[in-house]
């Protein structure tokens, strides 16, 4: 991925449009990461409907009033605009981590025909090795929501147990596998049982092993 737009520049979708111009800059920024190439047009009607859903969708997974901690995803608006004011419309509808190439950057084009886009809106999901994940996810991205992401994480092969969204803090039965506050719950509630197992054989003579661990083993708070 780093690949694709080592020797561009990429700006940020923020006031002052920062650039990303630097070798540095752009590894940092994409290295190991899912990134996510949204061609559209503000002239495209489909386009604009689609544009919430998708800002949603990535703040949900990058917005840390969502998420504890970023997920690993980059968006990339890829321009088919045909002026500069109507892309500069369209990125106000996008999130301020968005990044996008410049207008008169003939890259987009080149992109556009890279991946075979022929209908818009198309977000084109690629690995961190350029790789294409999933060469128009608009559907999934609608009908699954964030859970889409976590598809993407394990196809990608990408790890990040931190990942969580705030929200299933408060589920009770989340049973996702990256919750470290989980792994950490029940490495003490682990360490009460051995305690009592341990005061339950000294006091009976080691006959209570059988009977805890037949009460215990196997069983499963989900």
């Amino acid at each position: 991925m780093v690949d694709l737009f080592v020797d561009r520049v990429l700006l940020k979708n923020n006031k002052e449009q920062d650039e990303l111009d630097t070798e540095r800059e752009i590894v940092m920024r994409l290295q190991n990461r899912i990134l996510m190439l949204f061609f559209a047009s503000a002239a495209c009607e489909r386009c604009q409907q689609f544009t919430p859903t998708l800002s949603n969708f990535f703040k949900r997974l990058t917005d840390e009033f969502y998420v504890d901690r970023a997920a690993q995803l980059v968006l990339v608006y890829i321009s088919l605009d045909q002026t500069e004011e109507e892309q500069e419309s369209f990125l106000k509808e996008l999130p301020k981590r968005c990044l996008f190439l410049a207008y008169e950057d003939p890259y987009r084009r080149e992109l556009q025909a890279m991946f075979n886009v022929e209908e818009l809106p198309a977000v084109v999901v690629l690995r961190p090795d350029c790789s294409i994940l999933t060469p128009n996810a608009a559907e999934e991205i609608l009908c699954l929501g964030p859970d889409c992401y976590r598809n993407w994480q394990e196809a990608a092969e990408i790890i990040d147990r931190n990942f969580l969204i705030n929200e299933d803090f408060e589920v009770k039965s989340m049973c996702s596998w990256s919750d470290p506050m989980r792994r950490l719950k029940y490495r003490v509630e682990d360490e009460k049982k051995k305690s009592k197992k341990k005061h339950h054989d000294r006091g009976w003579g080691g006959g209570g092993e059988e009977d805890v661990n037949g009460k215990d083993g196997g069983g499963s708070p989900w």
